[in-house]
């Protein structure tokens, strides 16, 4: 397979034009992947352009690519959202590095009440470390479109959501499995799965989810980790809903 590479130069290149990495990406695909000129490689914007070429010249500092085919592959519909409570250690970094892989369309940090990691004075670099894995796991797993990461929100705002979306709050005792309704068709809406951090959802939080409308479900008979809760999820809706 193609190595793959991210330039806002591909949202307007052509067939025949010539688009040039530099900085960061020039050097990963020079110096860390060792690309070699007429090997054909892709490219992409992270918003839905696809382009297939051949490289022309490769140094660490620069690699050109002549475009030889483009695609304009559309946002997935419905989006796959993954709310992810704030977690200690790498736990919620690795939770976003899956679920991109996996396919998840958007990416909300949620300060839920019982997060030992703690965002309020440090968001912004939250936000952008966040967007960083997002970024480079899109190119991994040969992405068009790379997850946003949103704002970081608060129980509220999840309360708030449940009406304009379909959200599934992941809770090892619910009683309705997720393969139940994982394929309930959502009428164009947003597929929200919230995931708790590692202590999981405190009551309140989860009774007032469910006043809101939210579904309460289980992915199973264990319990998985929140670095892993939201991917198992991912996959499943994918399955439902053709995806895969």
């Amino acid at each position: 397979m193609a190595l793959h590479f991210v330039t806002d130069e591909a949202a307007s290149a052509q067939p025949g034009d010539a688009v040039t990495l530099t900085g960061a990406e020039a050097h990963h695909a020079a110096a860390v992947r060792r690309v070699r000129v007429d090997e054909a490689v892709t490219l992409g914007d992270g918003r839905g352009a696809w382009l297939e070429g051949l490289v022309t010249a490769a140094t660490p500092k620069q690699v050109e690519v002549r475009v030889t085919g483009r695609e304009d592959r559309p946002a997935a519909t419905p989006r796959f959202v993954l709310v992810q409570a704030l977690a200690k250690g790498d736990r919620d970094e690795l939770a976003v590095q899956a679920a991109t892989e996996l396919g998840v369309d958007a990416i909300v940090p949620w300060q839920a009440a019982r997060s030992v990691s703690r965002w309020d004075a440090k968001a912004e670099k939250g936000i952008a470390r966040w967007q960083t894995i997002a970024r480079e796991a899109a190119k991994q797993a040969h992405r068009a479109w790379i997850p946003e990461v949103q704002r970081v929100a608060r129980t509220a705002d999840l309360v708030a959501l449940a009406g304009a979306a379909l959200v599934l709050v992941l809770e090892p005792s619910a009683s309705d499995r997720l393969t139940a309704v994982a394929g309930e068709a959502t009428d164009g809406r947003d597929v929200v799965l919230v995931v708790g951090p590692e202590g999981g959802i405190a009551p309140e939080e989860l009774s007032a989810l469910a006043d809101a409308g939210a579904r309460i479900v289980r992915l199973g008979d264990t319990v998985l980790r929140t670095s892993t809760a939201g991917a198992a999820a991912i996959s499943v809706l994918s399955a439902a809903h053709g995806r895969w």
